[in-house]
């Protein structure tokens, strides 16, 4: 037998594969994250596109507004799961309450994981879209404020302070490796940033009318979360299992529970159970037991495993579950669900604006002007401004590989509001209330069209701004 095949060389280089496929996993989560968002907002747009046209046929639209109004339940005897303050919960409710309370869960998690080992876990590289999320927000609120000031829609003033990562990812995954990554993970920052600002004002601003004794059960709940956490409990099932009990608890206590969705995800450990050099030291061991004094042609028939060996490859699984935090495994097992179902449903459900009889001039007045403005205009001056004086003044750097040319139409692209904008609207404005029902139709249409406008315009300059060729860091991606 040759020296290349011996059982010592044999394991060495499975033992190197091992260690390189790891080192390369460390960065596979943030990649797919990118490739997810962009993709997302391609499924956003098409759901959108779905709703406004199916909202506007006539031999359609009555059954699309009823669909959403029908009850749903989940329930065991007298008590249903989907009820809220004794009264059962509509399908819109239920994917504005529940649904988007797992999206927020989600961003809850991206949010903890930037904190401790993304682009929020330094300072430095952190601060200017960090700077530019905060005029990104400021500026459009100061905007529509001055424009719908004395009016019966001035609430509305947070709705263009959110920005889209889907939506705005998307746009830069058409102009492909044309884009610096460093101008990828600024707007990615700024959009968690912005995230961060809209979990806020909804914590704030739409929350009435507590329950004290709800609140402080949920509060004990979390108490043990944070235990749990403490104690370095990893059950996946722990945390969804109480955190259900806990969004339930939001949900009748006045608390928006979208923000008990990224309380609990805060409450998710961050570590796994096991080491990498542990995990990489149990695979050697189990690829180990396959014998090399086997005939090496046997490893390559496709066949049936003997117990021993199927033993081993489960040992393989539970390490390869055991290496990654729960806080990353359910983060990256969200994604998808959340991409790919919650947000086109939310899109498809609460964009179906009833064009029909309304007048195409009302766009460019009222609160619908009072957004677009806000979130094309709003957001290109609050975040271009604020990054400006932040470098000019040397607070934080200019993203690698980028200039103010590139720079002018990614703070345009962060006018891109829609998922959030449009959330924020639905709790600012009672659907149930004709007058407040037509606000909220020419708020979402406003939201459309900015939203629309803001992604055109940053396109149209981003592909003049950025040269030709693949972006110098593009090989980092």
């Amino acid at each position: 037998m040759s020296t290349n095949s011996s059982p010592k060389h044999r394991i060495a280089n499975w033992d190197a594969e091992v260690r390189s496929v790891f080192d390369k996993g460390i960065f596979f989560s943030a990649r797919q994250a990118l490739r997810r968002h962009a993709s997302g907002g391609n499924i956003l747009i098409g759901a959108t596109v779905l709703a406004l046209i199916i909202a506007n046929i006539p031999a359609l639209n009555t059954n699309y507004f009823d669909f959403w109004e029908q009850e749903v339940r989940l329930q065991l005897g007298d008590f249903n799961l989907f009820s809220h303050s004794g009264h059962h919960m509509s399908l819109m409710s239920f994917i504005n309450d529940a649904l988007m309370a797992i999206f927020f869960f989600s961003i809850g998690l991206e949010i903890k994981r930037e904190v401790l080992v993304g682009e929020l876990s330094s300072f430095k590289q952190a601060l200017l879209p960090i700077i530019g999320a905060c005029g990104g927000m400021a500026i459009p609120v100061l905007f529509y404020y001055f424009l719908s000031r004395g009016t019966d829609y001035a609430g509305g003033a947070a709705i263009p302070m959110a920005t889209d990562i889907a939506f705005s990812l998307g746009v830069l995954a058409m102009l492909g490796k044309r884009v610096p990554v460093s101008l990828k993970i600024f707007l990615t920052t700024l959009a968690v940033v912005d995230d961060i600002g809209g979990i806020i004002v909804i914590a704030v601003f739409y929350s009435s009318h507590i329950e004290l004794m709800l609140l402080l059960y949920a509060l004990v709940l979390f108490g043990v979360l944070l235990l749990g956490s403490v104690m370095r409990i990893k059950s996946k099932i722990f945390y969804l299992g109480i955190g259900g009990v806990i969004w339930f608890l939001f949900l009748n206590s006045g608390i928006h529970p979208t923000i008990a969705g990224v309380l609990v995800a805060f409450c998710v450990p961050a570590t796994p159970v096991f080491a990498p050099r542990k995990y990489i030291k149990i695979i050697r061991s189990s690829i180990s037991h396959f014998k090399a004094e086997e005939d090496p042609e046997d490893l390559e028939k496709r066949t049936i495993l003997s117990k021993e060996q199927l033993n081993w490859l489960k040992e393989v699984e539970s390490a390869s579950d055991k290496v990654i935090s729960p806080l990353q495994d359910l983060e990256d097992s969200l994604h998808p669900i959340v991409n790919y179902f919650i947000l086109p449903l939310f899109a498809f459900a609460n964009a179906g604006i009833l064009l029909l009889g309304m007048d195409p001039a009302s766009v460019f007045e009222g609160i619908s002007l009072s957004v677009i403005i806000g979130l094309v205009l709003g957001k290109f001056v609050g975040i271009f401004s604020f990054s400006w004086l932040a470098v000019k003044l040397g607070i934080a750097p200019m993203p690698a590989h980028a200039n103010w040319h590139m720079m002018a139409p990614m703070a345009m692209l962060g006018g891109i509001g829609f998922t959030v904008s449009i959330f924020i609207a639905s709790l600012t404005f009672n659907a149930a209330i004709p007058a407040q029902l037509d606000l909220l139709n020419h708020a979402k249409l406003g939201i459309v069209v900015g939203s629309v406008l803001a992604g055109l315009l940053a396109f149209i300059w981003l592909h003049f701004a950025l040269p030709k060729g693949v972006a110098p860091d593009a090989a980092e991606e």
